[in-house]
This record gives C-alpha cells, structure tokens and sequence, in this order.
C-alpha cells in the first residue's frame, strides 16, 4: 500500500519508481540472514524490517557491511539503538521507553515487586533488563523472572506459573511476541491466577495482537478481562482517518484480510520514510550506484551457496544514511524525526484496560507529562509541566471485575513463615521481652504489634525470635542490620527510628514519640527562703546600693533649689537622699523578682539552671541509659565529656541515685527517652518530668527495604491511633499509678512560687511595719504633748475628766489628720496663748 501510493505520487521520487523485494525470514535469525544476502546480491538502498528484534542483530551486521541502513518498523529490543549497530535505525518506539511507561505504571499504583514473564530471546531479555534499570531507579524490583522458550510449550508455561503461586507478589508483567491463542492467559485462568487478588501488566505485544483479531474472534478477549497493558500511541488526524479509512475499504473489498495495528502504521510511514530520503539523495546525486566489495578482503566461499565477493555495496551509502537521520515529515503514525540514537522520537503509549471484552483506553503517558487523561500531543502544545499531582487515569476495571486497586502482595499460604526479631530485654522488660519460663514474647511493643495484625487485610504467618542473653540489652543497630542482611525479615521491639537505620530497613509509621526529657524530684525538695539573694555576689550587692545612693545624691543637687522637699535642715536633707534610694530599691524588686522568675526554671534541682546545656555544665552528675540515643546525643551534641555522667541501668537504680541526690553519690536529674521514662514514672510518684521534650525522635517497627509490610503496617497503625487503641494500650502500660505525662514539676515550668521569695517579702513588711510603728509612736508622742499643754492653759472641768475613750479615740485621728503645719501652728498657740494667729 504505501510503495504504490509512493509510486503513484508525482511530487516525489521525479518518475523513479520504488522496486520492493520481500523475502519471509520465518521469525529465524538464520533464515532471516540466508534472505539479506540474497536481497542485497541485487544492489538495494535500504533494508525495511525485520519484525523480530532477533533477526534485526544479525542483519544489522550484514547492512553495515555493505552500507546500507536497515529500518525497522517492530524491532523494539533496546540495545538494537547501540553504537555496535550504527545503521539500524527505527519508526516504532524503542522498548526502552517503553519499560519506562510500565516502570511508572507500576509506581503509580504503589506496587513494589513484581513478576516478570518474558520471552527468552535478545527481544524478551533486554526488554526485562531494561525495566530492571528503571524500576531500580525508583526504589522498586523484578522479584522473579519467568523466562519462556521462543517454541510456547504449553506444559513449560503451566509449570513455570504453579511455581509463582508460592510467591508473594501478585503482579505479573508479561513481555512475549503477539500470541493470537493468549495461551499464557489460557493457562493463568485453568490455574485460578485471574482473580482480583492478581494484576495483569502487559506490554504492546497484547494490544497489536487484540487489534489484529476478526470481528469473529472478539469473543476470546474474555480471557483478558481485567488486564492493563500498554499500546504505542499514535495521534489523531486527518492522515491517520483517512489511512484507517481506506484500510477498512479494503477489508471489505478482500484485499486485506486483518484488521489494522499500531505497526501497520509505522510500516507504512517507514517506507515513505525512505522515499523522502532517496529523493533528496538523488537530488544531490542524480543516480545510486553499487560497487564490488575487494576480492582481497573477501574469504573464500566457493560451496556455502552464498558468494559474498557479489555483494553489492551501496556506492555514497553514508551520505545517504545522513539524510535519512535528518527526515522529518509528518506521517499516518504522526511525526517521524529521529533522535541521536536514530529512535523515532517518542509520541507516548496509551494505557489500556480489558473490559467488558472491549479494549478501552484510559490514559495515556509520555515522557514529558506522565499519566494524563489528555493526549500528549495537547499537552505538549499547552506546555504542560509535568507535575507528580497531576498524574491521572481514569477508572480501571481490574480482575474479578473489581475497581478498586489490588494489593499486589499476598502472604502465600505454603510460604514460610515472617522471621521476626525481637529484642530480650535485661532491664524495662516491659516494652518486650521473653519470660524465661514460659518462652513467651511480651510487652508494649508486642502488643501494638499484634493489635496491629488485626487492621491487615490477610494473614500474616510469623514467627518470634528472640535476640540477646537477658542478661544485657541487644545492641539495636546490630539487630536491625540482620534485616539487611535476611537473617531477619522484620524487627518488632523498642527501635528507634535513625538515620543510619533507615540507610539498610524500611520502618513503619512511629507508633511512640521517644524524645529526650529530664526526670527529677518534684516533691522532697526543700526551698531556701533566702534564694533571691544567690543570683549576685557580695561585692554586686555592695555597688547596687552604692548606685542607688548615688543616683540620691544627684537627685538631690539637681531639685534642692526648685523642690521645697529637698530643703531644710541638714539632717532632714540626708534623711530625705537616703528615703529616696531605699524607695527607689524597694520599687526595684518587682522587676527583680520577675527577671528572678526566667533564671530559676528548675527549682528542684537547687541551682538557677535553664535547660539541659546549663545542667550538664554544672558540676552535678546526670544519670543516662547505657547505650541508648541520650549518651551520644548528650556526647556527640553537646560535647559532654563521659566523667560528667553517671551510668545507670535499670529502673530500680534510676530510683535510688534520684533519691540519694548529687551529696549523697546519685544523681540530681535523668536524661533518657521518654518512653522509658513514662514506664519509670508508672512505678514511681515522687518524680516528675522536667521542663519539655527536646530532641525529636520516634520508634517504629523495622522491615526489609521494599516489604509492603511496612506501608500495611504502618496502615494499621494510622487506624489503630484514630480508634484509640494506640492510646488504651499506652495507659494499660504506663497509667498505673496515673499517667506520668499529668505529672509535672509544676504547671508552669518556668515560675517561681511565692515560698522562694518569703525572706525578701518579710523584710519588706518588716521595714513598713516599723516604719509605721515609728510614725505611730511620733503622732501619740505630739498627740500627748498637745493635750498636756491644753490642760496647762484651760483648768479641766469635770466634763473634760470624765471624757469617753471613744471621744479620745476620735480626737486623736482628728490630730493626726491635719497638716504638719496647722500642727505646729497649734502648738504655737499654745505656748502663747494670748498672742492669737493672723
């Protein structure tokens, strides 16, 4: 079809018609061979095809011999686009790109392993390679390989899919010639490997054999109900309608007897691909010419039936090789322009969905945009930036006709048991350990784990196994390394989540924070009264209230012409300089006490202390748990050298060195992680946490790299916080005594009470009171005087001697209420009784 629509067009080729020499290579590398050199015997300018990548190896070798460029239209395999095979070149998609579109089809929908079956030849091999590599790149694997022979033996494919029924993963991606019987997906339902708990992948070879199937034979598309696979794709236009057009005119007419598939397209393109370029060969050229290859350089082949001193070399080949990788013109497949590796340049796939024994599309994906319910080429035009949350398809119908998404992951029922370490703790055995009688496994961690269980969908056969004497505890980065290296498939237990561990496991979603806190007394401290006076030395005393005399002294000069009270007699002056600096100090220690407030934020430990830097910097030891992440935290981070602290094991310890305090050989504070801390705080009451958390951090439960376990795990741990479970566990464990997190050292860790500063507040009241004392004594002093006085002028009358005390009483506020100098005017008065005031 597309050499006589060449032939037929006069703005091409100038009446040059195109000669095509077909030779059938049988799918045999051999044959396919045997075929080139008799083809190229003729003198011919380009070689179309193969379709098998196989043959395409061989006669690649034999094109660049005589040079002359081999096109392949199907030739998909990879490595065909290497610098060994310069001219090959291709109008189909390489598979590389391919593996690239089902590598990111797989991470779309959160699989993590898969099964590969693939054909066992260069086109199935290096198409598995090739997804290998891009998995990989995304964090993901071929768990197993199934390979097939080229010669389908129905007995082989049965044996080799029984043997996966023992595996885990549930996703098979199928990578094989175009099978017209499905015979791989025949086999998949006699064995029960169609149901909703498989996923089916395919790459392109489904859609161009399902594409090439009679309206009579749509039937057999029920065996691929629910399978996904992937179809080269091909943008609309006016070309391609047209072209499908006259395809299906044809059908009717008899002259084509298949329907049409997406390498009907790129055959068709392919051969104008090398019209175009002959053209403008000839243009440059006037004529092809062939010359013999040098008899001298030829072996000697007389009786193999091939003479390869006839074959024919195409004279100026590398020019025209040249123009052909520079061909650009739009075709019925779209585009044809090829790229450095001489691959078409990429138009994307389509992603396909069996349905309803229909074959729908639901997608599409290119390389520059990801998955999209827009074609490509719309995108392209608009720009569009790939962005991962705009990555989208529309609903599948997977097997078992479910729209949900599968798992892809089962727990086999004949597979061997999870192997689970667990470590056997000496000391806060709660968390998880094993009792040395009964051999069982128990504790916190156990139990989240277990309740955890509950929230996965399948079962989970496991087993326990214990790591350590019970003497001393593990070491954890030990034990999480023999996930790395499979002597364990997860570690269950107290396991912090760190860097250098998440480097070699996968861990769960954090099911307890195990930030780093101080634990002290909170109720057998004693307070000083006289602690106000501790932040400043005696010689700072000393030029405080040398400063407040002072600013009296200036004071003084500056309002002793303006301020009547600043006037008087020497003695009333430095009366009033000295009143003034003691009010101003006295007004002074309501900021003092406030700023007293910031130093001292952990009165228990009897030191003004603010945080674990200035702890650690005092000479008080700090008791911490022996290998655990708060010694190197404290060493690596704080730089803490090891003969400040003081190591303490279990908890029985923590309680006695608390208790005897920094005096008595203990110690004034803990630093370990919270978890450990709460258990502690469960058995005891008269310790508190102080201060907050400091040094995030968590525990999670370790897996091997990749294990969907984690992801399910951590699943179950979710809905385990969201129902309350995590937390009705967390009390069971460590509310005992009531839960350690409401036990404080006080509410408000960074006050003072009022019992710190008595000693300061009684001298204050001690000097107002004997001030006021003094000023009372004055007053009754005057009071007396005047009413003696009073007496001497006027003779008592018996009225006046038998005054009430009441009227004493009041007369005396009376006195005491007048003005200092109406005061004295009345004693004036009376000293000179007949000298009345003006």
């Amino acid at each position: 079809m597309a050499v006589s629509d060449v032939n037929s067009d006069p703005t091409i080729l100038n009446e040059t018609k195109l000669n095509l020499i077909m030779k059938d290579g049988m799918c045999n590398a051999f044959l396919g061979s045997t075929g080139a050199f008799l083809v190229l015997e003729q003198g011919v300018a380009a070689i179309i095809g193969p379709q098998s990548s196989a043959i395409a190896h061989s006669i690649s070798q034999i094109a660049d011999a005589v040079k002359v460029p081999l096109i392949s239209y199907a030739a998909t395999d990879p490595t065909l686009s290497s610098l060994q095979f310069p001219l090959f070149f291709r109008t189909v998609q390489s598979d590389s790109e391919q593996m690239v579109a089902m590598a990111n089809l797989i991470d779309f929908n959160g699989w993590k392993e898969v099964i590969v079956v693939f054909l066992d030849d260069d086109y199935g091999r290096n198409g598995v390679s090739a997804l290998s590599d891009e998995l990989e790149n995304r964090r993901l694997k071929i768990a197993h390989k199934l390979a097939l022979s080229i010669h389908f033996d129905l007995d082989e494919i049965t044996k080799l899919l029984n043997q996966t029924k023992v595996f885990n993963p549930r996703v098979f991606v199928v990578h094989i010639n175009p099978d017209p019987r499905l015979r791989i997906f025949s086999i998949a339902h006699k064995l029960q490997m169609m149901t909703s708990e498989y996923v089916w992948l395919v790459t392109d070879w489904l859609a161009a054999t399902l594409h090439s199937f009679s309206p009579a034979n749509q039937k057999s598309l029920s065996v691929v109900e629910g399978v996904v696979g992937l179809r080269q794709h091909i943008p609309d236009s006016r070309k391609k309608r047209d072209f499908v057009f006259r395809w299906k005119k044809m059908q009717k007419e008899g002259v084509a007897n298949t329907s049409l598939n997406s390498y009907g397209f790129f055959a068709y393109d392919t051969v104008w691909a090398v019209a175009h370029s002959i053209d403008k060969f000839l243009k440059v050229h006037d004529n092809i010419t062939f010359s013999l290859r040098d008899n001298n350089m030829v072996p000697h082949t007389e009786g193999i039936g091939i003479q390869l001193e006839k074959l024919k070399i195409f004279a100026n080949g590398s020019d025209f090789v040249n123009i052909l990788s520079l061909s650009n013109f739009s075709g019925v497949s779209g585009q044809i322009q090829f790229s450095s590796d001489r691959n078409v340049i990429s138009s994307g796939y389509d992603v396909i969905n069996i349905n309803q024994m229909k074959i729908k599309r639901v997608g599409y994906w290119s390389n520059h945009s990801g998955f999209s319910v827009v074609p490509p080429e719309v995108l392209a035009k608009k720009k569009h930036p790939r962005v991962s949350v705009d990555q989208k398809l529309e609903n599948i119908t997977w097997l078992g006709g479910k729209t949900e998404r599968p798992r892809g992951w089962v727990i086999a029922d004949n597979a061997k048991p999870l192997r689970i370490g667990v470590p056997r703790r000496a000391s806060f055995v709660e968390f998880v350990t094993e009792l040395q009688d009964s051999h069982k496994i128990q504790g916190y961690c156990i139990d989240i784990f277990m309740k955890a269980l509950e929230f996965i969908p399948y079962e989970i056969p496991f087993v326990f196994k214990p790591v350590g004497n019970g003497k001393a505890n593990p070491n954890y980065d030990a034990l999480v390394k023999k996930i790395d290296q499979n002597v364990y498939d997860a570690v269950v237990g107290d396991i912090a989540i760190v860097t250098n561990r998440t480097k070699i496991a996968d861990f769960s979603q954090p099911f307890a924070s195990s930030s780093l806190v101080i634990v002290a007394p909170i109720n057998s401290s004693k307070s000083n009264a006289w602690v106000f006076l501790k932040p400043f030395s005696a010689d700072m005393w000393c030029i405080i209230g040398a400063s407040f005399l002072m600013i009296g002294v200036v004071i003084w000069i500056l309002e002793h012409r303006v301020n009547d009270e600043f006037r008087g007699p020497p003695k009333r002056q430095v009366v009033t300089i000295f009143m003034f600096s003691l009010s101003t100090l006295f007004k002074t220690n309501t900021s003092y006490t406030a700023s007293l407030t910031s130093i001292l934020t952990v009165e228990q430990l009897s030191s003004p202390i603010t945080g674990i830097d200035s702890l650690i910097a005092s000479n008080w030891p700090i008791g911490y748990q022996v290998g655990s992440f708060a010694y190197s935290y404290l060493t690596d981070n704080l730089y803490v050298s090891k003969s400040r602290l003081v190591s303490l094991g279990s908890p029985e310890e923590y309680a006695v060195a608390l208790r005897n305090g920094p005096s008595g050989g203990g110690v004034a504070a803990i630093v370990d992680e919270l978890p450990y801390v709460e258990l502690f705080l469960s058995k005891e009451t008269e310790f508190g946490i102080i201060g907050q958390p400091f040094t995030r951090s968590s525990w999670g439960f370790a897996f091997q790299r990749d294990s969907p376990l984690a992801l399910d795990m951590s699943t179950a741990i979710l809905k385990l916080a969201e129902s309350g479970e995590l937390q009705k566990i967390h009390e069971r464990w460590f509310c005992k005594m009531g839960c350690p997190g409401e036990r404080k050292s006080n509410p408000k860790p960074d006050q003072l009470h009022l019992i710190s500063f008595w000693g300061l507040y009684l001298s204050c009241a001690v000097i107002s009171v004997v001030a006021l004392v003094l000023f009372l004594l004055r007053m009754i002093s005057q009071y007396v005087g005047f009413k003696q006085r009073q007496k001497d002028i006027v003779a008592p009358s018996s009225e006046q001697s038998k005054s009430h005390c009441s009227r004493v009483v009041v007369n005396f506020f009376n006195f005491i209420d007048e003005k200092e100098e109406a005061i004295k005017k009345m004693f004036t008065q009376c000293d000179n009784p007949h000298n009345p005031p003006n």
